[in-house]
């Protein structure tokens, strides 16, 4: 199946100069609608077409070595789009995981869905918790679906996890500290990520992942979701590549050493 993901082999980066490889990529697919518009399309056409993009960039990032990609493809604040709209990515994200699964599971690729479970029905709460089942045994990439998420509601949930803990007696509150926090995160059993991508122009978090990115790396694409294709993709990898990441110390340069 041509849309399908497929294995690659790893390509040698270092012929296109990609000598440090993010180990967790997280990108904000935006842009869609706007692409759509500009050809006189519908905008869940843009939609429909940033599946198929999506589908290239978890064979890139395979490619390309990354471990962890996670997509940002339905905020907590998206509700508040036309309803039509809303029922179409419904059945979009219902359509991928029925039409890809068996060949994410070939690929040795194991699906993590992230974000708030209010406001779904049991039909999608089965079937997002049946693709991180079946595919737990999955060694590969992890595919991080960032799922009727935003940031600060993660944040209230952990906040309401933590004085859970602390009304049990497990916790006192005075010893709360950033592990304990994390731990309570949706993404508790994820790295942090290494390098934000992104697409479309804009350049804002959208509340996404503002804990976990305290010390990303950022990269704002011009081009839209539905045009970011694996050259646009190296194109992220390579500003990435090329900075350097001092996590609140001096450079190298600037020690001297």
């Amino acid at each position: 199946m041509a849309a399908s993901v497929e294995f690659e082999a790893l390509d040698t980066n270092s012929e296109i100069g990609l000598l440090n490889v993010p180990r967790h990529v997280a990108i904000i697919m935006d842009g869609n609608g706007r692409w759509a518009l500009r050809r006189g399309l519908a905008r869940t056409e843009g939609h429909r077409r940033g599946v198929k993009t999506l589908r290239e960039a978890v064979k890139h990032a395979q490619k390309r070595g990354i471990s962890y990609l996670t997509l940002f493809s339905f905020s907590s604040e998206n509700w508040s789009r036309p309803q039509q709209e809303v029922t179409f990515l419904m059945g979009l994200l219902r359509r991928f995981v029925h039409n890809d699964l068996a060949d994410l599971i070939k690929a040795n690729v194991r699906v993590r869905v992230i974000g708030s479970k209010e406001n779904l029905d049991q039909s999608m709460l089965t079937l997002l918790d049946d693709a991180e089942r079946n595919t737990a045994h999955c060694t590969g990439l992890v595919l991080v679906i960032a799922f009727n998420y935003g940031a600060r509601d993660e944040f209230v949930r952990a906040a309401r996890k933590l004085a859970e803990r602390v009304e049990a007696g497990e916790l006192k509150a005075a010893d709360i500290g950033e592990a304990d926090v994390s731990a309570c995160l949706d993404t508790s059993d994820i790295p942090d990520p290494d390098l934000i991508v992104r697409t479309g122009g804009e350049q804002r978090l959208s509340n996404f992942l503002l804990w976990q990115a305290a010390y990303a790396e950022f990269y704002f694409a011009p081009a839209p979701w539905p045009e970011f294709d694996s050259s646009a993709f190296d194109n992220a990898l390579l500003a990435f590549s090329n900075r350097d990441r001092r996590f609140g110390g001096l450079s190298t340069d600037a020690t001297g050493t």
